[in-house]
């Protein structure tokens, strides 16, 4: 029934022109935006997840730049401890010719001072950004071992967990076991055999040094590298729940823009009905 004085019609298409302007300004937003789900209002549950996976893949870049100043800093560390050891080796070759006889001992000690000089030189060189773990100090502060931060840990009720990868000090500087300052004088053939002694000790401290610090940088390289994976893992979490299918949002663009168009000719025929019932009067 058509009446003249309530157009339900025009009501009616009134509402759909309505909703379907409404629809088209929500795609039109999470187009420009790339983002379905900009605030609490459009999805509280997936918007505060998301909200909670943004501050975890921070901490990730975070931790991460932490893990890459803390390998540079042991593998810097490492170089120098294997320098050492190859100058420890070349102080062996010197006391192995001292100990054979008909060298001038004197020369051979002379090379053995320089030799000692150079590895002071190395430990007290050795750092990255004030930071060296040849010594007993690692920065100055009293401090004996590195400490780096590795993960951001979440238990289940939300709670949040720093854990560290602690890596010691090689001090060559002053653990009895390298006394490199303190070795005997090569002054002929029977002190050459006490320094080859002494200087084979020297040498597996040095080893043995260099060795746990590369074995430390190259797990903190792995840490971070599993960090760097769990922070893209995370992005791509955070994309498929927030972010806009930009495919299927442009075939529904289209379709509403199509559906307004129709919904204005509709309401066009609606509110154009009862002024046709005025030919009749």
């Amino acid at each position: 029934m058509t009446s003249i004085n309530t157009n339900s019609g025009a009501m009616t298409a009134l509402q759909m022109l309505g909703g379907t302007v409404q629809s088209r300004a929500e795609v039109q937003d999470a187009v420009a935006t790339g983002r379905e789900i900009n605030s609490a209002k459009d999805n509280a549950a997936l918007w505060a997840i998301s909200q909670i996976m943004e501050t975890d893949a921070a901490a990730f870049k975070a931790t991460s730049k932490t893990l890459s100043l803390g390998e540079a800093t042991v593998a810097v560390s490492a170089v120098g401890a294997e320098q050492i050891a190859e100058t420890v080796m070349e102080m062996k070759e010197l006391a192995i010719t001292a100990a054979s006889g008909l060298v001038d001992y004197s020369e051979i000690e002379a090379q053995m001072q320089q030799k000692t000089d150079q590895i002071n030189s190395i430990i007290s060189s050795t750092q990255f950004n004030g930071v060296s773990l040849l010594k007993s100090d690692v920065n100055g502060s009293g401090a004996t071992s590195l400490s780096v931060a590795a993960s951001l840990d979440r238990d289940g009720s939300g709670g949040v967990s720093l854990s560290m990868i602690d890596v010691g000090t090689v001090d060559f500087e002053g653990d009895p076991a390298f006394d490199i300052n303190g070795r005997s004088a090569i002054t002929d053939q029977a002190s050459a055999m006490a320094a080859l002694g002494e200087i084979e000790g020297f040498l597996q401290f040095a080893v043995n040094g260099a060795a746990a610090l590369g074995s430390s940088a190259n797990r903190i390289a792995g840490q971070n590298e599993t960090v760097n994976k769990l922070a893209d893992a995370t992005r791509m979490g955070i994309s498929s729940m927030v972010d806009t299918n930009m495919e299927e949002a442009s075939v529904r663009l289209a379709a509403l823009s199509v559906q307004q168009q129709l919904g204005t000719m509709s309401l066009s025929i609606a509110n154009y009905s009862p002024q046709s019932l005025g030919v009749l009067f």
